[in-house]
């Protein structure tokens, strides 16, 4: 698999993640989104948007956006899961279509990341992704770990990278309004 096909997967996969754990989150009311945890963020909420804040602004840079710095100072937390979920679909999307234009040269490129005070960070697109996908890997499962002292059973995050798994996520897939050939070709 040539590594533009494998991203293209991740930010898919992402997508699901995102969608399964917003959905099986939906029954959780303000006061339980804001409730103190042990975690890196202190509450449900704070990691979504945590999340939501850095896939922004990683996005916005692997785009060629030069306001990406300001967008991840501006950010602006959402309060409330329904507008988190779709700010965050929102995002989720425009991931999915830049890795569905990646060819093995984008992968390649030097994505430019300002970091403040006029520095910029260089990386190259793929590295940058790996990044990206590992940071909300990493975030989903604290946020994983944090729905366990709740009444909801955290919801399965890890059924997406094998094309022979399509029968765990044929609901999910329809909600989402993708077919699995699109996914994994013909």
């Amino acid at each position: 698999m040539e590594l533009s096909a494998y991203l293209r997967i991740q930010a898919h996969a992402n997508a699901l993640a995102n969608h399964r754990l917003h959905t099986s989150m939906a029954p959780l009311d303000r006061a339980s989104l804001h409730a103190p945890r042990v975690s890196f963020f202190p509450s449900l909420i704070a990691t979504l948007n945590h999340v939501l804040n850095v896939d922004g602004y990683y996005i916005a840079a692997l785009q060629g956006k030069a306001d990406a710095d300001r967008k991840w100072k501006e950010f602006v937390p959402a309060d409330v899961l329904p507008e988190l979920a779709q700010r965050q679909r929102v995002i989720d999307a425009a991931l999915i279509a830049f890795c569905s234009t990646l060819d093995a040269a984008a992968c390649e490129g030097n994505v430019d990341m300002p970091r403040g005070n006029g520095r910029i960070q260089r990386d190259l697109a793929c590295h940058v992704l790996a990044h990206l996908f590992m940071h909300q890997t990493h975030h989903r499962g604290q946020i994983h770990t944090m729905l366990s002292g709740t009444a909801l059973a955290p919801p399965q995050l890890d059924e997406f990278l094998m094309a022979s798994e399509g029968h765990l996520r044929r609901d999910d897939m329809a909600a989402l309004g993708w077919r699995e050939e699109d996914i994994w070709g013909p």
